[in-house]
């Protein structure tokens, strides 16, 4: 129980830094620390599941074998590149991201209250 309490906490930790980025205007570190909030949560539910932890830095892979609704895989293919396009600066960002930051912060939201409701 310690081990999931471990890293629902540092996804909580991973969402006020995300924030806190995205109010300083640092877009792609903001969107960056949404996408590790979201998985921490989904690891932690998947630690309660499993009793082990998953080594991936896929978030629909993670919801899969959780079983998480639709609702929450979908909010979780739109997440999951943001790993990727964030860190690596051969992968293309995409460069108008509008409304993206507002959209993600709701996702990771919505997946933190139902990982919480669920360990």
């Amino acid at each position: 129980m310690e081990e999931i309490k471990r890293w629902f906490g540092q996804a909580e930790k991973d969402f006020d830094t995300a924030k806190y980025n995205l109010n300083g205007e640092k877009t792609e570190a903001g969107i960056f620390f949404l996408q590790q909030s979201a998985e921490k949560a989904l690891k932690a539910l998947y630690i309660k599941k499993y009793k082990k932890l998953l080594k991936v830095h896929d978030l629909v892979l993670l919801a899969r074998k959780i079983n998480a609704p639709k609702k929450i895989l979908n909010f979780c293919q739109e997440l999951s590149p943001a790993y990727h396009y964030t860190r690596y600066p051969d992968i293309p960002l995409i460069n108008d991201l509008g409304n993206m930051p507002d959209k993600f912060v709701n996702y990771t939201e919505e997946i933190l209250k139902w990982v919480k409701k669920n360990i």
